[in-house]
Order: C-alpha cells, then structure tokens, then sequence
C-alpha cells in the first residue's frame, strides 16, 4: 500500500464520505441508508458462518448486525463450549482480546475533551518513566547497543496508531533479549510496573516512522489513570461501560456468569480443534495487570451497544460519551504520508489508522481485499472477534467466536462478503 498515492486519490473522496455519513441531517442520513442486510444477504451470512462450524473449524460463531435502529440480523452457531455441550447464544461472554483498545480510545478522547491532555502531549509529561528513551540503531564492534536520542518525543498520538516504536518480540535483533529480561506486561505487574520495565527496553525505531503493533494502548491505559487519577478499570467503568449498561463486559468474569464463558479453542489443522491450554485464565482470575489493548470479556449487545454509540457520534439512549468531533477523530486515518514499514497492516485491506482503529481509505482493488466501504472503522482480537462501524450505511456488525490462531480459516473475509455481497469491481467506490 502505498499511502501518498491513496491518499492523493482518495482525499476529496474521504472528505464527502465523512460529510455525509457524520451529517446531523437526518434525510441525508436516510439517504444514505439504502438497506444492506435483505434475504439473501441474511442467506448468505448464515451459510458462510454454518459452514465454517460444520466443517469443525470453528465449534461456535454468532453475529449480531444493526442498520440505523434496526436489528438487520442475529444467529448463533454450533458450541460455546463443545465439552460441556453448551450451544453459542446470545449471551455467552467471550473474550474480546484487543477490541479493548477501541474502548481505550474512547477513554483517551474522553479526557481530550476534558482538556486533560492533548494528543500531541509528549508521553513524558504524563509517565515521566519514559523520561530518558533511547531508540536502538544497531550494535558496535564489541557487540554492545548503540543507541540515540529520539528525533522526536514519544506522544500520545504514537500510542493511539502504533508508531511509538516500543519493541514487540523477543526474536528482535539487540533489544530482543533485553525485552524478554525485562518481560513488560506480565499479568502480575501492575501497569505502573509494566511501563517501568518497558521503559528501560531501548526504542526499536524513531517514533512516527513505522507503523508496528505492540504493547502502546497498555501504556496508554497508565496514561488515563495518570491524568484521570483512577484506577483504568473503574475510568472505564463509570466513564463508558456504566453509563452504555453495559452489564457483561469486565476483565474477571465472576463464578455466577462463567457458565456463560465460552471455551478458547486452537484450531490443530483443517477441522481439528482442541482447548486452548489456560485458555481461560486470563478471564478467571484476578491481575494486577488491566491492560488497555487486550482483557476485557463481553456479550454481543453490550459490545453493539459501544459500536452503536460510535456510529451515533458519541451517543446511545440519551447517554453522551462522546462529543461528535472525537468521534472523527477516531475515525479519521491519523498515520503521516511518509511513514515508512507498516508491517502487517496493509493486510487488513488499504487503511490507515486512528485513535486505537483501523480506518478504511479506499476501496478493496480486488476480490481478494477484504470487503468494506471508505470511511468504515474497526477492529478486531486474537481470537479471531471482529467489529466494525460503517457509518455510510448507519451499519455495524460484532462477530464473535473463540479461535486461535487468529483467524488461518479466511472467516472475517467470508463473513464480510456475505454482509456486503459478491465483489464486482464496477460496483466499487471509485
């Protein structure tokens, strides 16, 4: 993907695009609404995720679709748990993994328009622990690091689209090692204690120059208890999950709705699946850890009931969580026309990226891209959930399973060509 190019095309689309998807006129807006799910798209997703647990690569799967205020559709297949022969339902926990990040943005912006911190605030100025950051830029004759001072302080921004530079794995040349010594993020560490230990792990590259995901949105929940003065699960309790009664979603599911947990399973080979090892841990016990980018357990309509207040700018049932212009924000692609490396990322299709999503900027090329409209938003989790706002159509769509790796099958392609139907490229967006 290169971003110059698209963005030199796609502008002035993008720009009509969000104007009238996000306008206040409501015949405007119902204009734009012509109807995605009728029959034989409702046909079409129930035979694409049907067929996927039939074929025993996925033990359960449901979806839960909404147009405007109308629920467009709803199914439920195969197990939740496949051993203790409980079905997938309508209200089986499962665990979301890095759609928690969404709702960290949404916890930044909160304190943006709170005038609490700006996006473009140095780090430093809210956890002075990556006060002295160096950035690693190779090793000497001895074989030791050498490092160099940031062409540009880390900011809040970085953290939001994943260009801080924070090293990621272990298999890393120089920092690698120091990474695994260090192991930032452990479930026992509290997020105080993860960042100290992460700020001692040299920069892997300047910020803003690549694109590479890893562990920001973590720091970036230290960064709400910093400025909010909370601990980052009450925030996001009484700031967004509360107020959008949004009953199911924690990071410890508790023993009276653990019957509603749904198993992990790992996927062996075609059709082979098996219970993930401690698979369940993270959402059974209680940490000290309560990370931004992953941790969060939830339902099909309490996770609608979020993508709902985003595709309204802000608001659900009379509840404000957002002003209208955070939530462009977080739907405008906020990564520099010069970055460089963006790893994996243009394999989610030719996007950008905003505050904790990916933000759709042209159309799929080919049949092979992944399916969606310019201007849509989203995200998805290790095991294999996915989430999108579309905000053309008034339309967003939670689908939940519990698969790892995530997704080897193909299942977010399918399940998006089954919504939105056979690629034609004459009927592309231009």
């Amino acid at each position: 993907m290169h971003k110059p190019l698209i963005k030199s095309v796609f502008a002035t689309l993008l720009t009509l695009t969000l104007t009238a998807c996000w306008g206040n006129d409501p015949d405007t807006q119902a204009e734009q609404s012509a109807g995605v799910i009728d029959q034989a798209a409702i046909d079409r997703i129930n035979a694409t995720l049907s067929g996927f647990v039939d074929s025993g690569n996925l033990a359960g799967a449901s979806a839960l679709i909404r147009e405007g205020e109308r629920e467009v559709y709803f199914n439920a297949f195969g197990m939740a748990d496949r051993e203790a022969n409980v079905p997938m339902a309508r209200d089986t926990i499962v665990q979301i993994f890095s759609m928690t990040k969404p709702i960290t943005g949404v916890a930044i912006l909160s304190l943006y328009e709170q005038g609490k911190l700006d996006l473009d605030d140095p780090l430093a100025r809210h956890v002075p622990e990556f006060a002295n950051l160096r950035v690693y830029s190779g090793t000497d004759e001895r074989g030791e690091m050498i490092l160099e001072e940031p062409r540009r302080p880390l900011t809040i921004r970085d953290l939001t689209r994943h260009t801080a530079g924070f090293a990621n794995s272990t298999d890393l040349p120089g920092v690698g090692a120091l990474l695994a010594e260090e192991a930032p993020g452990a479930p026992e560490q509290t997020l105080t204690e993860m960042a100290e230990r992460l700020a001692r792990v040299p920069l892997y590259f300047h910020p803003g120059e690549q694109w590479s995901y890893g562990p920001e949105v973590d720091v970036l929940a230290l960064v709400v208890e910093r400025v909010s003065g909370q601990p980052f699960a009450t925030y996001v309790q009484e700031n967004i999950l509360g107020p959008l009664n949004m009953r199911d979603t924690h990071y410890f599911v508790p023993e009276h709705q653990r019957h509603r947990l749904a198993t992990l399973y790992q996927r062996k080979g075609e059709g082979s699946l098996v219970p993930a090892p401690d698979g369940q841990r993270l959402a059974t016990q209680r940490w000290a850890l309560t990370p931004g980018g992953y941790g969060l357990n939830s339902t099909l309509d309490d996770y609608m009931r979020f993508a709902r207040m985003l595709v309204n700018e802000g608001e659900l049932d009379g509840v404000r969580i957002l002003q209208p212009e955070s939530v462009r924000k977080m739907a405008t692609d906020q990564l520099p026309d010069d970055i460089g490396d963006l790893s994996w990322l243009p394999g989610k299709g030719q996007v950008g990226f905003g505050v904790n999503v990916a933000v759709r900027v042209a159309p799929p090329a080919s049949a092979e891209e992944n399916n969606g409209v310019v201007g849509e938003f989203f995200w998805d989790g290790m095991a294999s959930t996915l989430f999108w706002v579309d905000p053309t159509n008034d339309l967003t769509a939670v689908l939940f399973v519990q698969l790892v790796p995530y997704d080897e099958i193909g299942l977010h392609k399918a399940f998006r060509d089954a919504v939105y139907g056979p690629y034609f490229p004459e009927n592309q967006q231009p």
